[in-house]
């Protein structure tokens, strides 16, 4: 294998190409207990940990998985021109400072992202349901904040009472279900409440945008929301319903910096129920001609 190469995920994890999904669950359990930093004290240990999360990450999603078995590891580099498995190709197209991508085929509604595990306790808590058992010390009294995805994609503020003094946490941007922030004293867990508009996966949002069927015929433009407001964009003659467009960088950022997911517009195509008799009238000499 050529230096800094990868290995393939299957075989990080010890399983065939054609394993079920429990298997590989099974396969990352029993890897990640041996060799989590925590607990192996190997020099390679932390490296492999990391290696092991990475595949688990990739395979574990159907989505993923595919985007995988069908281009490898380029799916998921940057350099390369992945980011997104299953939505290639398409065109682009440029509004102001925004670039989206106009395709259609693949769904990335279906499935869902696992996420990271950023820190390496949090397999343990988040994985298995339960506090690490290689933690030492007593356990820090914790909270939970619910928040709404919005606040949770731009970061906020909130204010705690503990030990009878107020305090204020400051929650960063990108921030997701479960996410935990440490204090020397205590711990804050997030909740996030779903938001009417975007649902999250991971760190891209996705919308539902209905638009007319006159529209998605002939053309034209169409304002959708983004988590920094409306933003104009071109429906191209002739589209399809449920075809998908890509707003880059339009995402939910990443806790520790470096960018954000992407944005994904489906678009639900309006289908008009009570035609007067001219607009009737002028479907059948369309479809006539």
């Amino acid at each position: 294998m050529a230096p800094g190469a990868k290995r393939d995920f299957y075989d990080v994890l010890g399983v065939s190409k054609s394993a079920s999904t429990e298997e590989i669950k099974r396969a990352y359990r029993k890897l990640a207990l041996q060799y989590h930093p925590d607990r192996n004290k190997a020099a390679d240990a932390a490296d492999k940990f990391k290696e092991i999360t990475e595949a688990y990450e990739v395979l574990s999603n159907p989505k993923k998985r595919q985007t995988y078995d069908q281009f490898g590891h380029a799916a998921f580099d940057p350099a390369a021109g992945g980011g997104f498995g299953g939505f290639g190709g398409g065109q682009t197209y440029r509004q102001g400072p925004f670039t989206y991508t106009y395709s259609v085929g693949g769904n990335p509604f279906e499935g869902g992202d696992l996420g990271g595990f950023g820190d390496p306790f949090e397999i343990f808590e988040q994985f298995f349901g339960g506090a690490s058992p290689f933690r030492r010390g007593p356990a820090k009294p914790r909270y939970s904040l619910r928040i709404p995805l919005m606040e949770a994609i731009k970061g906020t503020a909130r204010k705690v009472v503990h030990q009878g003094k107020e305090r204020e946490i400051k929650i960063p941007a990108g921030v997701d279900e479960g996410t935990r922030i440490r204090f020397s004293d205590f711990d804050v867990s997030i909740d996030v409440i779903p938001d009417k508009i975007f649902r999250r996966e991971g760190h891209d949002l996705f919308v539902d945008h209905e638009i007319p069927f006159t529209l998605a015929a002939l053309g034209g433009n169409t304002e959708v929301p983004t988590p920094d407001g409306e933003i104009k964009i071109k429906i191209r003659p002739g589209t399809q319903p449920m075809t998908m467009l890509r707003l880059r960088g339009q995402g939910v950022p990443y806790v520790r910096g470096g960018g954000r997911g992407d944005e994904y517009i489906r678009l639900v195509v309006k289908i008009p129920q009570n035609l007067s008799r001219e607009q009737r009238k002028c479907l059948e000499e369309f479809e006539k001609a």
